[in-house]
């Protein structure tokens, strides 16, 4: 018995993922978020158990404006995941996969868009990362949980590389075939 898989069946697949994966970003963002407004705001004891359980207490308490870099630069981080899925639902959702033609300035924009959006979580994760690192000089006693939250950087530059390369093979493409247009 021979089981086949189809594209279309792949497709739907990674639609569904992709979905449960934008859905579980906004989730993250909007919980970095009111973890810092609640903590800063309402009941810093909580600072204990902020956002996936990571122990900010030290960092709260060496200084507020320090943890709400930190807490910014999470949420930054996260919307940006969640914007580059959002693109990615979005191309699902409108269908524009099965209708545009492979080389086309469509395809070429998203694929900049994502690789614009990867180069800022590459960013904001090393500002973030590095940071933490002169906080923990300062004598500040970290969670490791979140120093690993920013740990990552390097990978999200290099997807950034190449979705730009990407994106300019898609826009040699659309060269190559207005060229062919024009000719017939």
């Amino acid at each position: 018995m021979e089981i086949r898989i189809t594209t279309n069946q792949i497709l739907k697949f990674l639609e569904v993922l992709s979905w449960i994966i934008f859905i579980g970003l906004c989730i993250e963002a909007g919980g970095i978020a009111f973890s810092a407004f609640y903590i800063c705001y309402i009941n810093p004891i909580n600072a204990k158990t902020s956002w996936e359980g990571m122990d900010l207490t030290s960092l709260y308490n060496f200084d507020r404006g320090y943890f709400l870099v930190e807490m910014l630069v999470m949420f930054i981080i996260s919307v940006l995941k969640a914007i580059m899925f959002y693109l990615i639902v979005k191309l699902f959702w409108k269908k524009n996969l099965h209708t545009f033609n492979l080389f086309s300035n469509i395809l070429k924009n998203l694929i900049l868009s994502w690789s614009l959006l990867a180069l800022g979580i590459a960013l904001f994760s090393e500002c973030g990362y590095n940071s933490l690192i002169w906080l923990e000089s300062q004598g500040v006693i970290l969670d490791k949980k979140q120093l690993l939250s920013f740990a990552g950087s390097d990978i999200w530059l290099f997807m950034s590389v190449i979705l730009f390369l990407i994106a300019q093979v898609v826009k040699k493409g659309i060269e190559i075939q207005n060229e062919n247009d024009l000719t017939i």
